[in-house]
């Protein structure tokens, strides 16, 4: 082994090695902490379950990286924050996770990149590495927002296609004698099992309006936290018909089979776009494959029958 290989496996096995201890000191619980929480335990009903326990190493893990790359203020008023609720991220630590991955990923995959090319000898000029590290560093940086948006784009349409349900559940509940407020509370226990976003923010309107908040500010806050443009429609409607008095029942009722066929048409046009988005896979991968296998032994024959009599051998 050269002097340059040893020197790469010693920086491989102290960087390890030293991860390795971090992460038993993050995991070994500290027992005076231990001691203190089973103390409170005692007193309250609230328990920290192990999903708040790994979120907490996490936290700890993350905060001194998230450092370099947090905003120093006002990114509470940012849209990022919004993205967040429509996310469904309400934690106090979220912004830590998110600013700490961009700079851990911005850090990591050039280091992993570079310590690749150092490993193996790799012969690449200084202008092309330089690209690479550029690329791969806002790759890092970028990737979080990627992923951000991908899972607010399948919790909004996971709130969408269930809350026509959930508005039907609603107008029964009303129409059965149940207020607004009590119905929003049965919606949200019995959504619970099929949608838990959506459980969980009817939950959180009963929350604010318990806590002292009037409906409508309950209710644009339930459109804010979503950010679903259904939800932003039925919440108007709603404020709409408590300020002049019309019947909830018969508006939840029309808003309902309003949503359920917008519903329908979204998966008609998912349905009439297939054939448009089998167009080209057909193009590029099915039809020369096709080609080849129809075509190809008529121009074998051609070439080695049709073209020697026509040329006379």
């Amino acid at each position: 082994m050269t002097t340059i290989q040893i020197a790469y496996l010693t920086i491989i096995f102290f960087a390890v090695a030293g991860g390795v201890f971090g992460l038993m000191r993050l995991l070994t619980p500290n027992p005076t902490q231990s001691r203190l929480d089973q103390i409170a335990s005692e007193h309250t009903e609230l328990f920290l379950n192990e999903s708040n326990q790994w979120e907490q190493v996490a936290n700890k893990f993350t905060s001194p990286f998230a450092a370099l790359s947090l905003p120093k203020e006002d990114w509470e008023n940012s849209p990022l924050r919004i993205r967040f609720m429509h996310a469904g991220y309400r934690s106090q630590s979220t912004p830590f996770f998110y600013f700490g991955g961009k700079t851990l990923l911005a850090f990591i995959l050039p280091g992993i990149f570079f310590l690749y090319v150092g490993i193996s000898r790799l012969q690449i000029n200084t202008d092309i590495s330089l690209l690479f590290f550029l690329a791969l560093t806002a790759v890092g940086y970028y990737l979080p927002n990627l992923i951000l948006a991908h899972v607010i784009k399948i919790r909004q349409r996971d709130l969408f296609e269930n809350f026509p349900d959930a508005i039907d559940l609603m107008t029964v509940c009303v129409e059965a004698g149940l207020g607004l407020d009590a119905a929003m509370k049965k919606v949200g226990e019995e959504m619970y099992v099929k949608c838990k976003p959506l459980a969980e923010e009817f939950h959180l309107v009963n929350l604010e309006m318990r806590a002292g908040r009037s409906r409508e500010q309950a209710l644009r806050n339930l459109a804010l936290r979503t950010g679903v443009e259904e939800i932003e429609g039925l919440v108007a409607m709603l404020i709409q018909a408590d300020r002049f008095g019309t019947s909830i029942a018969s508006s939840l009722r029309v808003h309902s089979d309003m949503l359920r066929t917008k519903r329908r048409l979204r998966a008609e046009e998912a349905a009439a776009k297939i054939a448009l988005k089998l167009l080209f896979p057909l193009i590029f991968f099915i039809f020369p494959a096709l080609f080849v296998v129809i075509i190809g032994p008529g121009a074998i024959n051609i070439y080695r029958v049709l073209i020697p009599t026509i040329s006379g051998n």
